[in-house]
């Protein structure tokens, strides 16, 4: 009896996961007609330019759908499209000392998203998302300061990203 309700209860399971369409531990919800995603150069049209900004983006984005699906990367005449452009970067002092100088400062970044999903074009989406980094005022936003600013927005703009076009938070 104990190994029928086993095979009873592992029959449901299966029942209710197909039901729900292709689904995994990340949240994300990938049909299973959708193979490959294409991430094409996010422009970077921030009046407060960063050499290689958009090249670090696009690299951020492609690595973390990589790891969260198991769809294949493509070059073009992919499944799933992203694309968009890089509208904000922005160092702004958060709070002030009694002497008028940044006690704190932050760096944002927005990037202006367009997805299209070949497979289902009632996913299709327009959406600008942002983050920021705060920093010490008295601290340049220089190597592995910046470094590690660019990896931390672009950890949360990419999840953000990834949540609202496949995960449907």
């Amino acid at each position: 009896m104990k190994k029928h309700l086993i095979y009873l209860s592992f029959f449901a399971l299966s029942i209710t996961l197909f039901n729900c369409g292709i689904y995994s531990f990340t949240g994300a919800s990938v049909p299973a007609n959708v193979k490959t995603f294409q991430v094409n150069r996010f422009e970077n049209t921030a009046l407060l330019f960063e050499p290689g900004l958009d090249l670090q983006f696009q690299n951020a984005l492609q690595d973390l759908i990589q790891n969260q699906t198991n769809l294949s990367l493509v070059t073009t005449n992919g499944d799933l499209l992203y694309e968009g452009e890089i509208t904000d970067y922005r160092v702004s002092p958060t709070t002030a000392t009694s002497d008028n100088r940044a006690a704190q400062n932050r760096l944002t970044i927005s990037v202006k998203v367009r997805f299209f999903n070949k497979k289902k074009e009632e996913d299709d989406l327009e959406q600008s998302f942002s983050f920021f980094y705060d920093y010490d005022g008295s601290a340049m936003l220089t190597g592995s300061q910046k470094t590690t600013a660019h990896e931390e927005i672009f950890e949360r703009l990419t999840q953000d990203i990834f949540n609202a076009t496949l995960a449907k938070w």
